[in-house]
């Protein structure tokens, strides 16, 4: 199995998004197109690591796409302070101000299993950690990189393939110039011969093979297929 696009459900959330965010025209092009992704994507575990003074755009987009998709919207806030001040940005508008867990990534990250739509903002100092602790959906995972023009906190020498770790593969990748550029990943579900130990010779047949890595010099794209 694996997650299942639906264009009907994107569309509501894209539209949806646009009349809840009004007034937030800054980063709109950012909510829209991430709370149609997640919608698309029929997003059933939506993680946001928001950053103390970042956007709250993206939050009203994400909000509205977990209404489309039933799916639980979960806030990750380093402490109480910016926790307040995240949800005295989000009161006044017109969404479901989503489920806030206050604390350290290694603390609180726990807490998340099956996220499969994740979404972190790259000025954040543990922006790393939030990706290398999350724990996904054995369907596969869509992540989102924010601020991915961010010339600090190791942005630059990011790479997909370190943060995801061998159990998973990176079925695609692409930096968009959205906003201050938004990186994506589409990671794909955890391999069957990896969940079966029973099927020895199903795991040879998987580990023998190797991945390719191609790189579309015009669009950023990274495209991965198996050799």
């Amino acid at each position: 199995m694996k997650l299942v696009w639906s264009p009907d459900t994107a569309s509501k959330a894209y539209v949806e998004t646009i009349k809840s965010g009004r007034g937030l025209t800054k980063s709109s092009s950012v909510a829209e197109m991430l709370s149609a992704m997640a919608g698309g994507w029929n997003a059933k575990l939506i993680v946001e690591a928001w950053y103390n003074g970042g956007e709250i755009a993206t939050s009203v987009g994400l909000a509205v796409s977990a209404t489309h998709s039933g799916g639980r919207h979960v806030c990750i806030v380093p402490d109480k302070r910016t926790s307040l001040t995240y949800i005295n940005s989000m009161q006044n508008l017109d969404v479901q101000i989503p489920e806030i867990i206050i604390g350290e990534v290694e603390d609180v990250i726990g807490q998340l299993n099956g996220i499969d739509f994740l979404v972190v903002d790259s000025r954040r100092k543990d922006f790393l950690k939030v990706l290398r602790l999350a724990k996904l959906s054995h369907l596969g995972a869509v992540l989102v990189l924010k601020n991915a023009c961010n010339k600090g906190n190791d942005v630059s020498r990011f790479r997909w393939s370190e943060v995801v770790g061998k159990s998973r593969r990176v079925v695609r990748s692409v930096i968009l110039p959205v906003g201050n550029g938004l990186e994506i990943a589409y990671v794909g579900s955890i391999w069957g011969g990896n969940r079966n130990n029973n099927n020895a010779e199903g795991s040879r047949k998987i580990t023998s093979r190797r991945w390719i890595r191609r790189f579309d010099l015009q669009s950023g794209e990274e495209h991965v297929f198996r050799g």
